[in-house]
């Protein structure tokens, strides 16, 4: 059997592309007619590919084609592949034009609200030709989806101390605090003094157990030797537990810089009780052992230097 140096030199790029169109289409008819070429052409690329390594990569049947478990394994580097040489030929543009270049960001919802645009606004003053495309999600479908499917080349999120992960590369970008908060019509917005043990039996509105924040949350009463609230609302968005909350019936949490940030119709009071342990690390993640183009190594420097200057204002 030929080795893999060999192999890897025979494969052309073209028929690993194909291999992908049949698997995002589901059938050779749909992927040829995405990439604009005739069905045979297709077939032989396919068969040309197998027999070159020596495997079957796709199940033919009525309904369509599906990839084997070695078209799977081949399709996941091909993800990389790609990934590498949409980053390399971004790096030429960028490299001819040092203003132009695109960026894929994932981000936290709750991080989406004040931090993510600052970054941009700013490194897009300097750099008026760079585009981004931005995904919203959680941080596990950050990581799970988004970095390790290459669909963002870096992140921002909450990543509490223990739970690096030997598969990512992370940045502290800054530490940001959680905070109780309430509508200023709610009775314990007026109170001076307030407990944590106090607000136990209130209605809350909290994000799920799993999320970052949630985890936080319940640590914190744990800590101070209180069972967690229950939360009535259960939701991991932070734009509509502040839409909640500012009504008056719930408490909520919200971190210091999206308060910062909170638009001044949606009117929150901080309540004057400290929530222990309740310092969230800020961080910039990426692959491990993905080298980063221009684009991120800039926006990660604007991001330092907004992280910075909101810190200390």
């Amino acid at each position: 059997m030929p080795t893999a140096d060999k192999i890897s030199q025979r494969i052309k790029f073209r028929q690993l592309n194909v291999l992908v169109a049949v698997t995002r289409f589901g059938s050779m008819a749909k992927a040829a007619d995405h990439l604009a070429v005739s069905q045979p052409v297709i077939s032989k690329a396919i068969n040309d590919l197998e027999t070159l390594l020596g495997v079957r990569l796709l199940d033919r049947g009525p309904f369509g084609a599906e990839p084997t478990a070695h078209g799977r394994a081949l399709l996941r580097r091909c993800v990389g592949i790609f990934d590498e040489l949409r980053t390399g030929v971004s790096e030429l543009d960028t490299l001819s034009n040092p203003d132009s270049g695109e960026l894929r960001i994932g981000c936290e919802e709750t991080l989406a609200t004040g931090v993510l645009p600052s970054i941009i606004d700013r490194l897009s003053r300097r750099h008026s030709q760079l585009t981004y495309e931005i995904v919203i999600a959680d941080p596990n479908t950050l990581r799970e989806r988004d970095l390790l499917g290459r669909n963002a080349e870096l992140a921002i999120m909450r990543v509490e101390e223990g739970e690096q992960d030997p598969r990512f590369d992370t940045q502290l970008l800054y530490n940001d605090r959680l905070w109780i908060v309430a509508g200023p019509t709610n009775p314990w917005a007026a109170r001076r003094k307030v407990a944590l043990r106090d607000l136990i039996g209130e209605r809350w509105c909290l994000p799920p157990s799993d999320h970052p924040v949630g985890s936080m949350i319940r640590e914190a009463f744990r800590t101070s030797g209180l069972q967690p609230p229950a939360r009535t609302v259960t939701v991991a968005s932070a734009q509509c537990t502040s839409s909640l909350v500012s009504k008056g019936l719930f408490l909520g949490v919200h971190g210091r810089m999206f308060l910062r940030f909170n638009p001044p119709s949606v009117r929150l009071k901080v309540l004057p009780v400290e929530l222990p342990n309740s310092i969230s690390p800020i961080s910039i993640v990426s692959l491990h052992g993905r080298s980063l183009s221009p684009v991120a190594e800039r926006f990660i420097d604007s991001a330092q230097e907004v992280a910075k200057r909101l810190e200390t204002a």
